[in-house]
């Protein structure tokens, strides 16, 4: 009897691991839901927009878009944690993702236990992006007027914790001066006060201020990644001013924790596929950094991250007020 239950439940177990690889080829047969937790507009929205159509146009299925905002990001990545996991309700979020839970008392959801990471798409090199009215042309100049005019110089940040927000905090500690931080519900608000002078500047992905840049709504004085970007090729590095300075969003793909290994696979080599297609060079000439690779590769940079940010967080006191 003990044998037969074993040669049993081993058939029940080949047989619904066979279920699974069959329902992995096969997914997905349906419309995906891709929750974007912030408003339309700015990087993140249309990076998730671009990925999203061409995953449609590969698979067959429509890979449909949802803007979920409010609550700092959290309320539309509680409704992936909750969600059924079986492929069809996905979160295509940016590195806030990972940092807004550690300047909160309270998240409804674990990153890491309830969230399977499936892949990373790219990083973003951040704008410092200064109103056009301000007498600041460089890193230099913003440091000596931020310190000239005392609390008086406000910054905008697109939520608490994001990318721009760690990024800010850095500037400041680096440059050794101080501005007031002003947290906006999303990048396109946080732009538009910018442009219309009710705030002094705005550190975010360099795709939400580049039109507004080229158009002399708004300036753009450095840019955070390592070397110039090919969009921005006049506009110098923060790290031309301060040696060393670095900092970047990014953008991801994630599951909830029990989507079945199959269909992570599947998703994560149709992501890299897409990546590896005509969107790539679009993306790359908006002045991001492509980054495909394994679900293994998303996991190790995601946990080297989360350590970095809560250092800064950690550091600069950043909370949820």
């Amino acid at each position: 009897m003990k044998v037969r239950n074993i040669i049993f439940n081993g058939l029940t177990a080949l047989i619904a691991m066979t279920s699974i690889t069959a329902s992995a080829q096969s997914y997905p047969t349906k419309a995906v839901r891709v929750i974007i937790p912030f408003p339309p507009g700015g990087t993140l929205d249309s990076v998730g927009r671009t990925l999203a159509n061409k995953l449609s146009e590969q698979t067959g299925q429509q890979f449909v878009v949802e803007n979920r905002p409010g609550g700092n990001g959290t309320i539309g990545a509680d409704a992936v944690a909750k969600a059924p996991a079986d492929g069809y309700t996905l979160l295509f979020n940016a590195s806030t993702f990972t940092t807004a839970p550690m300047t909160m008392p309270k998240v409804p959801y674990s990153v890491v236990n309830d969230f399977a990471p499936v892949a990373l798409v790219a990083k973003a090199p951040l704008s410092v992006a200064i109103n056009k009215d301000l007498p600041v042309k460089d890193i230099k100049s913003l440091a000596a007027y931020a310190k000239s005019k005392s609390d008086k110089v406000n910054f905008a940040v697109g939520s608490i914790g994001s990318a721009g927000h760690l990024a800010t905090e850095q500037l400041k500690k680096a440059g050794g001066f101080d501005v007031n931080i002003v947290p906006y519900k999303g990048t396109a608000p946080a732009l538009n006060d910018l442009v219309g002078g009710r705030i002094d500047g705005f550190i975010d992905p360099i795709l939400g201020s580049l039109q507004f840049h080229n158009n002399g709504m708004v300036r753009v004085i450095a840019v955070t990644s390592a070397s110039r970007t090919p969009n921005l090729p006049d506009v110098p590095t923060v790290a031309e001013s301060i040696p060393g300075f670095e900092a970047y969003s990014w953008y991801g793909l994630w599951a909830p924790i029990k989507t079945p290994r199959a269909i992570q696979e599947r998703l994560n080599a149709e992501v890299n596929k897409a990546l590896s297609s005509n969107i790539r060079e679009n993306l790359i000439k908006q002045g991001l950094l492509v980054t495909d690779g394994s679900i293994e590769d998303f996991i190790k940079f995601q946990t080297e991250d989360m350590a970095r940010s809560q250092k800064i967080v950690t550091e600069g006191n950043i909370r949820v007020e």
